[in-house]
C-alpha cells in the first residue's frame, strides 16, 4: 500500500513469501516481515530511497539503508520483475 507524506512517496508492503530468501546471501524472512520504501525526487536529477526492513522473528531490530540515484539524460531504464510463479516466461523474448 502507498501513500504520499508530504514530497515522499511512502509505500508498505506486507504478506511477502517467507519460503524465498531475504537477499542473494540467504538470510531468512518470515510471513511477519514488513518492507517500508520511501521514495523522495530530491531535485530534477537525483533519487532518494530508503528501505527498512522489519521482521521481528528473525532480526532484533529494523533494518535501513539508504542509497540516492542520479539521472542519466538519454539512458534507458531497466525494468525489474519479480518471476516468482511467473506464467507467461514463454512468450518473452
Amino acid at each position: 500500500m502507498g501513500r504520499w507524506e508530504g514530497d515522499t512517496l511512502v509505500i508498505e508492503t506486507v504478506g511477502l513469501n517467507p519460503r524465498a530468501p531475504l537477499d542473494a546471501f540467504g538470510h531468512p524472512r518470515s510471513d511477519a516481515m514488513r518492507l517500508i520504501e520511501q521514495w523522495r525526487r530530491r531535485d530534477f536529477g537525483h533519487l532518494d530511497v530508503q528501505m527498512t526492513i522489519d521482521d521481528p522473528k528473525y532480526y532484533s531490530k529494523p533494518i535501513t539503508f539508504k542509497y540516492a540515484s542520479t539521472l542519466i539524460p538519454d539512458d534507458d531504464l531497466l525494468e525489474w520483475v519479480c518471476t516468482e510463479n511467473e506464467k507467461d516466461g514463454g512468450h518473452i523474448k
